[in-house]
């Protein structure tokens, strides 16, 4: 039976065992751009099978919180370098995820005032981080179709310029309620064309994202993030998620990609939702994917070694638990007792409750 801590082959690249660290918002990037706490913050963590970096903005247009960095730049690109030469000197492997938040934004984080863009031109009950705190997210605006092929190559350069920054592989961002699933579902999106209406339409931006920045980094280094269940960012779960996701990871199977990683359940929240109308079939999905099968949301060792053991995934990503255990895949090893998680400094700030975190060394 295959163990947490065995090494895998994952699309075109080995990784040493079967842990992930979770990409995390930290909302500590200066000038929109990693630092070098960011370095060493990275480089503590370094003992993950793979490192899936926090959510990195595509454009200027796709920023929603407060001192996220991105990667449509070149001193960005420069930046994130520092990182996974860092990653890679300790011995780790290290993916950046691209972002778009889509209508979960703010005009005062956005060129010129410019209103967030979305699928829909209809505003979520949310909220974000600004200079001001936390404040409702701005008005939105749907995009036009003849904006979509900008999108597209949006998140082709930001794949480009993650592959020039050193990264081994992309993570695209198509969960937790941000702009590509605000075009998945039928509770978000309400526009009429070819990118509305219909599942097979409402996916169509996601296949394109994916076969553009499968185009130009391939398809062995690309993976991509879902969460079919959550209700996270005020977007109601769509009226058939079965079949909507059925579609997507369908169309995505015979692409090549090195993995899927699935939010099980509600983001942060239960896996099994109680107040979902019926249970969604995960098992149903991967029958549909034929790369590597990454799980998320809240497990323990315990649960982590019982689904690699019995193959129901491939992999596991762990979010907090990396946050304030730098050594994590040695604790789980070794059994050991994991630090407390300073909630208050999880966003923004400087190194207090980033990179102070001790080891058991």
């Amino acid at each position: 039976m295959p163990s947490l801590f065995d090494p895998i082959q994952m699309g075109d690249i080995a990784f040493s065992n079967r842990i992930v660290m979770a990409p995390l918002t930290r909302n500590r990037a200066v000038g929109l751009q990693p630092n070098e706490l960011t370095v060493e913050y990275y480089r503590q963590r370094a003992s993950a099978g793979l490192i899936i970096a926090e959510a990195t903005q595509i454009s200027a247009m796709g920023q929603g919180y407060l001192d996220t960095p991105g990667i449509y730049s070149p001193e960005q690109v420069a930046a994130w370098l520092a990182v996974t030469e860092a990653v890679h000197a300790a011995g780790g492997r290290m993916f950046l995820q691209l972002w778009h938040v889509g209508r979960i934004s703010h005009t005062s984080l956005l060129p010129g005032g410019a209103a967030p863009v979305s699928s829909t031109g209809r505003r979520p009950k949310a909220m974000t981080f600004t200079a001001d705190g936390f404040v409702d997210v701005s008005q939105p605006r749907a995009l036009r179709d003849e904006e979509m092929p900008g999108l597209i190559d949006d998140y082709r350069t930001a794949a480009r310029n993650a592959i020039a920054a050193g990264f081994d592989g992309i993570e695209v961002h198509s969960a937790n309620n941000y702009l590509l699933e605000q075009f998945l579902r039928d509770s978000v999106n309400d526009r009429e064309g070819p990118y509305g209406g219909s599942i097979a339409n409402r996916t169509r931006l996601v296949v394109e994202v994916m076969q553009a920045v499968s185009e130009e980094v391939g398809a062995g280094r690309v993976g991509i993030r879902l969460s079919p269940m959550t209700t996270f960012n005020d977007s109601p779960r769509d009226s058939d998620p079965q079949a909507l996701y059925g579609h997507l990871v369908g169309q995505l199977g015979s692409m090549g990609l090195a993995y899927l990683h699935i939010i099980q359940g509600e983001t942060g929240g239960k896996r099994n939702p109680a107040d979902a109308a019926v249970p969604f079939d995960y098992a149903a999905l991967r029958a549909r994917f034929s790369g590597c099968w990454m799980v998320n949301n809240g497990y323990g060792l315990d649960e982590a070694e019982s689904v690699v053991a019995d193959s129901e995934a491939d992999m596991v990503a762990f979010g907090r638990p990396f946050i304030s255990n730098p050594d994590l895949v040695r604790r789980l090893r070794e059994g050991a007792p994991l630090n407390p998680l300073q909630e208050d400094k999880l966003y923004g700030g400087g190194a207090e409750g980033y990179v102070d975190y001790p080891t058991l060394d």
